[in-house]
């Protein structure tokens, strides 16, 4: 679009986004149970066009969820297990010398990996050494696959969902601070309540099917994406955005004492970024053209629960990363608007 041509009037899109998000958890209601928390953040990342991390014990629908999504969105998914020898040409593809069956000339071809697709789940991202997760970085970033000097676009649109399983099991490696902070959220899958968890075992093990319907495609989506970014966020909520950012970085000057003593590395301009691109998201996901201080709340601790390391003193007094968001969020004052 030209600076000379008129943007399309926002509020009608806005309403298809409401719509679309109402149609799609019901189409979700039918194969996820309790998880609504979950669900609500993730299509907040994937109407703003970002990727998601999604963290849980063993059981609790991580993967089932993202191929659901993908699946009433009408996109392509595919699933790569990450695994201690998984190598970078596992994910993006790799150069293979061939030769001409008539001339005799031999020539180099690019097989694509499984990453060109739309959706990716990369699933327990964190058993794979560092060298591969670096794989990610240029495709979550670039959407592109660089390879012998030629570039590879990635279709569009093109998610990242990762999921990571517990440091304290054997084999796992912590993912890069840089490779962390390309995801837009952390989301939590937490185990059911009992009634929630009494209906998945009856219809789980049962002999009907679900069919999941087709709600939106891509193209949609990239217009949803571009529609979030329109949202007015108020000049008093991005600069309190910042303050919070800020503050919780313990090397600034004036942090607060428990900054300090729980804190080794804090947000960066991501995570403002981020906390902003998702409170508009939540906002178009309302049907509202405008950011509200609710929309902020409810972004805060998934935007920056993967992007705040703990001290050891935190580990001692078993402070956990979403204690220390909260402390930060009553430190800081929001705005009276």
């Amino acid at each position: 679009m030209t600076a000379t041509e008129a943007l399309p009037d926002l509020q009608p899109i806005l309403g298809r986004i409401k719509a679309a998000r109402e149609s799609i958890i019901t189409e979700l209601a039918k194969m996820i149970v309790g998880q609504d928390e979950a669900i609500d953040q993730l299509l907040v990342g994937m109407f703003s066009g970002g990727h998601c991390m999604i963290q849980g014990p063993p059981g609790t629908a991580k993967t089932i969820l993202a191929a659901s999504i993908a699946k009433v969105m009408d996109l392509d998914y595919k699933r790569i297990q990450f695994t201690p020898d998984l190598m970078p040409s596992d994910i993006s593809g790799t150069e293979i010398l061939e030769e001409d069956e008539t001339t005799g000339h031999r020539f180099v071809k690019f097989v694509r990996g499984p990453v060109f697709t739309n959706v990716i789940l990369a699933d327990e991202i964190n058993r794979t050494p560092p060298k591969t997760q670096a794989a990610l970085l240029e495709v979550m970033q670039e959407k592109q696959v660089t390879l012998g000097g030629e570039t590879h676009p990635l279709p569009r649109p093109f998610y990242v969902i990762a999921t990571q399983i517990s440091m304290e099991q054997e084999g796992t490696y912590p993912l890069p601070e840089a490779q962390q902070d390309r995801f837009m959220l952390s989301i939590l899958m937490d185990y059911l309540p009992d009634d929630d968890e009494v209906d998945v075992v009856r219809y789980s093990t049962g002999v009907e099917s679900v069919e999941l319907g087709k709600v939106i495609d891509g193209s949609q989506l990239e217009e949803f994406a571009t529609a979030v970014r329109r949202v007015t966020l108020p000049p008093d909520l991005g600069e309190y955005i910042v303050d919070l950012v800020g503050t919780s970085r313990p090397t600034i000057e004036g942090a607060p004492d428990f900054i300090k003593e729980y804190v080794a590395w804090g947000a960066g301009l991501r995570a403002s970024q981020n906390i902003s691109l998702a409170a508009k998201s939540s906002s178009a996901q309302d049907g509202r053209d405008t950011v509200r201080a609710a929309d902020i709340r409810k972004s805060i601790t998934p935007v920056l629960r993967h992007r705040i390391g703990l001290s050891f003193r935190a580990e001692v007094d078993k402070m956990s990363v979403e204690d220390v968001i909260n402390k930060l969020v009553e430190h800081v004052p929001e705005p009276s608007t």
